[in-house]
């Protein structure tokens, strides 16, 4: 997982509120239901002595917010006034929480998004296509194609002297139209950087399609004739297919952290291996294994790559006046500021991964903690 999207929470100074609410609207009290649950979030943070602005800068947003229909929540991040991040998240938190501390409490948040697939799904008939993309930050474009030729669509029945031309007439006509819905999907795909694209409908269409895409997009292309451009058409195989897809995706990346981590022989295995290579800016993606109960605590200096086990490490690099914060926060902060991955694993990915963390190693040098010096 990139983690790009919350550079802005590090760009500021804290201390940060950060609050997870289920938001869901799919009662007539929703309304009712969701000012209990702010109310009750919002007396922890006065507790926890959160500044004024900050609280009302989330109570204007999470009361502003333009509900979605379902189940879903909300995570909102506040500093000096001001709200920096706020996410929609696909389901309720597991619970709801308001924490008022030095750096933004964003691992819920990142258990919850996990493994982010760009993907593009395009479904398309003889005259066009309806297209929608979404980027790996869950933003969502849509695309409607219309082929530049409506006639002749349909292929002569046999016989009539005609009868050459016009199925010439309708095979090119099919072919330009395809030529068109893959321009487009082809742009979509290169806009959000797509992961897979997933060709469905009619399937002369698909075929035409996947056939005239580029050649960098032939390997990510899944075809099926589910789904259809038809007005009350039922989209639950396809819809069922793409998330299969998706899902598939994200397991083969989590996979391959696993068998990178694997290779390294328990070099990156442990926090206090992992925070050793985030001070030398060696971690390329780390590894944790998500534990809604963690409670373990770091120090930090200002700096991503000032972190440490205890205060005496970050006085030996000359940091003054060192913090003692949430692990998971303070170790997010180092891999932002390093441009490193994350992976989030289930209890049952990695069940003997030390400490319940792990890094792949951008590098390997005699300096690395676990490596031999031989």
């Amino acid at each position: 997982m990139q983690l790009s999207f919350l550079r802005p929470l590090y760009d500021r100074p804290g201390p940060w509120c950060s609050v997870y609410l289920d938001a869901s609207a799919d009662t007539e009290d929703a309304h009712a239901a969701l000012d209990l649950r702010w109310r009750a979030l919002e007396r922890r943070l006065i507790e926890q002595r959160a500044d004024e602005a900050s609280i009302a800068a989330l109570d204007r947003v999470i009361r502003g917010h333009d509900p979605m229909v379902g189940d879903y929540g909300l995570a909102v991040f506040a500093s000096h006034g001001r709200v920096v991040l706020s996410e929609y998240l696909s389901a309720p938190p597991l619970r709801d929480l308001a924490s008022f501390a030095p750096l933004p409490h964003v691992m819920p948040l990142l258990a919850q998004r996990g493994e982010q697939v760009a993907w593009v799904r395009v479904i398309a008939d003889r005259v066009g296509a309806d297209a929608m993309a979404v980027s790996a930050g869950g933003v969502p474009r849509r695309a409607h194609v219309a082929g530049r030729d409506a006639y002749p669509l349909r292929r002569a029945k046999p016989g009539g002297w005609s009868q050459s031309r016009y199925q010439r007439a309708a095979m090119e006509a099919w072919h330009q139209n395809a030529g068109d819905v893959t321009a487009a999907t082809v742009e979509l795909a290169d806009r959000v950087g797509a992961d897979v694209v997933v060709v469905a409908g009619d399937v002369r269409a698909t075929g035409m399609i996947a056939a005239q895409m580029p050649e960098r997009w032939q390997d990510l292309v899944v075809r099926t004739d589910a789904g259809s451009r038809a007005g009350g058409a039922d989209q639950t195989m396809l819809d069922d297919l793409t998330v299969q897809t998706i899902a598939e995706i994200a397991d083969q990346r989590i996979s391959a952290a696993l068998d990178k981590f694997g290779v390294q022989e328990d070099v990156g295995a442990g926090l206090d291996a992992v925070v050793s290579a985030l001070q030398r800016n060696q971690v390329d993606t780390m590894l944790i294994v998500d534990d809604p109960s963690a409670d373990g605590e770091l120090w930090i200096g200002s700096e991503a790559t000032e972190i440490a086990v205890d205060p005496g490490q970050l006085a030996a690099m000359s940091v003054d006046d060192p913090q003692r914060v949430r692990a998971d926060a303070a170790l997010v902060r180092a891999l932002v500021g390093t441009d490193a991955a994350l992976t989030v694993l289930g209890a049952d990915e990695a069940p003997e991964l030390t400490d319940g963390v792990g890094a792949v190693l951008r590098y390997v040098d005699r300096s690395t903690p676990g490596r031999g010096n031989g």
